[in-house]
């Protein structure tokens, strides 16, 4: 007997403020899947995952334990000019690490998260910009440097070398996928970074799919 294929099931309204997030439902993790572009981020308080794709740039993937509220961001450099040398976490993009960090913190605890439950993963940082050689390393040491100063505990890292990286978190569970990528598309994500950066204003597409 023909059974004709069921529609994937509806994705569950996203969070206050994250609308504009690319969402799909993906059918192996069989949950909605979320695409982040450098400069944004996601949290969810749903049975979600979040991806992206790194060269230089940095992912933390940080949730409460306990209630799984949790969230990605992805940015690009570590501070906003002004603040480089003041050091301060306050910014004005989420391209840039300190303005990404405070604000993906702060909307997991708006959604019920709470500080002393949270933990983090982070990822990213590879040398795979001849022009900016140093931006992944000082984008590894300002991230490990906020968390230490958060007080967040840091369960586990992937980061540095030459490798871009493909990334799924699932901060219900606090599970993460991650896969290098191989040789054949560091170029594209080098050439992306590049524009990026360029351009800093305006995110640059993501051209490798994982799924």
């Amino acid at each position: 007997m023909y059974l004709p294929a069921t529609d994937n099931p509806p994705l569950p309204p996203s969070l206050r403020g994250f609308e504009h997030i690319k969402r799909t439902w993906d059918e192996k993790l069989a949950k909605p899947l979320a695409r982040l572009q450098p400069g944004e981020f996601y949290v969810t308080r749903n049975d979600e995952a979040i991806y992206t794709t790194l060269g230089s740039c940095v992912a933390a993937c940080i949730r409460d334990r306990v209630s799984g509220v949790g969230g990605m961001n992805h940015f690009m450099l570590p501070f906003t000019p002004e603040m480089a040398e003041q050091r301060d976490w306050g910014s004005a993009a989420t391209m840039y690490g300190n303005y990404a960090m405070e604000h993906l913190i702060n909307e997991i605890m708006k959604n019920g998260g709470a500080r002393k439950n949270l933990e983090a993963k982070i990822f990213g940082g590879g040398r795979i910009l001849a022009r900016l050689s140093d931006v992944g390393a000082r984008n590894i040491s300002f991230v490990r440097e906020y968390l230490a100063t958060e007080n967040l505990p840091v369960l586990s890292e992937d980061v540095g070398s030459i490798h871009p990286r493909i990334v799924v978190y699932l901060p219900a569970k606090g599970e993460v996928l991650v896969k290098r990528v191989r040789s054949l598309h560091t170029n594209i994500i080098a050439e992306q970074e590049t524009k990026y950066i360029d351009t800093i204003s305006v995110p640059a597409p993501t051209a490798v799919d994982f799924f």
